[in-house]
């Protein structure tokens, strides 16, 4: 396995502490592949890359709170979508 590849889930395993998230991968039968496909997953459904591209370069506030205000527009529209479908609208 690459050296790079564990680092950079070093300092993802790093923040994630730092965060209070408490993340475990099981690793079975000296299996690190498959432990690494399990803790990629959860990561990616904690949001840590998302966060993690989002932190690369600064981002205004004024630009912030538009995607923030866009996200937040998302999510109100899929919480919507969801209701509509189970209500059998």
């Amino acid at each position: 396995m690459d050296k790079s590849y564990l680092d950079c889930y070093t300092v993802v395993v790093k923040k994630i502490k730092k965060k209070g998230i408490d993340l475990q991968v099981h690793v079975r039968d000296n299996n690190v592949d498959q432990a690494l496909r399990a803790l990629k997953k959860k990561l990616q459904r904690e949001g840590v890359f998302r966060e993690m591209k989002l932190k690369q370069h600064f981002e205004k506030p004024s630009v912030k709170r538009a995607r923030e205000k866009a996200e937040a527009i998302r999510r109100a529209r899929k919480l919507a979508r969801k209701k509509f479908q189970r209500e059998g609208f």
